[in-house]
């Protein structure tokens, strides 16, 4: 039986996809991708539906807003199987944004004390007699969730 030409082989994903091979085999391990088995002789290829290109562009996306790989994976199935519940996205996005923008107050806070430890550390370098706020130091930055 001759294979399906529309599959890919996971060179020619990685190639389509922008991505590495190594990626392509993490995201199929953790379900987030279509493939199958394929014997070949003595050789057992896996095979990528083409709609792994979409896939993997979705998942790129959805990273670099903060989702990971374990919260994308059931949206994501969910969205092809064409069972994705509106409601339930909007409600892990807002819950998202929210953890964003604590992350967001916390690296502020850590913006503005490295800007004071460097200013402290010049005026120490500068003047050898200068004297250290101790007051400077005992800000704390808040627990994350």
């Amino acid at each position: 039986m001759a294979p399906d030409t529309a599959f890919l082989l996971i060179g020619t994903l990685a190639t389509e996809a922008n991505t590495t091979k190594d990626t392509i085999r993490h995201y199929d391990q953790l379900g987030l991708l279509k493939s199958r088995k394929r014997q070949a002789g003595s050789r057992l290829y896996t095979e990528f539906h083409p709609e792994c290109v979409e896939r993997i562009e979705l998942i790129k996306r959805a990273q670099a807003i903060g989702f990971t790989l374990t919260e994308i994976k059931d949206s994501l199935n969910d969205y092809y199987d064409g069972q994705l519940d509106i409601g339930l996205q909007l409600s892990l996005t807002q819950q998202k944004l929210a953890q964003v923008k604590k992350q967001q107050a916390t690296i502020g806070l850590m913006i503005e004390m490295l800007a004071e430890r460097i200013e402290v550390l010049e005026r120490m370098k500068a003047d050898s007699d200068y004297k250290l706020n101790v007051e400077i130091c005992k800000k704390k930055i808040p627990s994350q969730p």
